[in-house]
């Protein structure tokens, strides 16, 4: 099982820094897992790579702006093969980043959905090696009142006072 290593509001993981773990292990299995230990099926596919930008206004009226890496996952119902390697999976992104923009800084997001997985763009959370496979933690988002955050953290006043 995976050790959290970090907590949610503190750090998150950049397209970069997941990019740099696929470089290190380009022979290995590229596994994703979730919380309960389940992994995305064996022959899935990358099938589409979005650089999103953010332009918001939350709820205390404080505009804000960031950008998300999604990396969108396919998986058919009879698998046609074993586990993407990492290397491969690095080589789209590297072909990928040629025609679009991608922030490096920005948070990657795995974007998948099946029986095992509610549909939606997880967080990556921590990664483990072995011998044979590099495996991310997908972890599911949750939603937050940024304003309250502030006024919590005595930056601003809230609007859900």
């Amino acid at each position: 099982m995976f050790v959290d290593r970090f907590k949610r509001d503190s750090w998150v993981m950049k397209t970069r820094d997941f990019i740099a773990a696929l470089r290190q292990s380009l022979d290995k299995q590229l596994l994703f897992a979730n919380t309960h230990g389940q992994v995305v099926h064996r022959g899935y596919h990358l099938t589409e790579i979005k650089a999103v930008a953010y332009d918001t206004v939350d709820c205390g009226g404080q505009k804000n702006r960031w950008n998300e890496t999604i990396l969108q996952l396919w998986a058919p119902r009879d698998p046609d093969g074993d586990y993407m390697k990492a290397g491969k999976f690095a080589h789209i992104y590297d072909k990928v980043r040629g025609l679009v923009s991608v922030d490096g800084d920005a948070e990657v997001r795995i974007e998948y959905g099946d029986d095992n997985f509610f549909p939606t763009a997880y967080y990556v959370g921590d990664v483990q090696e072995d011998a044979g496979t590099i495996r991310f933690l997908l972890e599911p988002p949750s939603t937050r009142c940024k304003a309250r955050d502030r006024a919590r953290s005595g930056d601003a006043q809230g609007c859900c006072a």
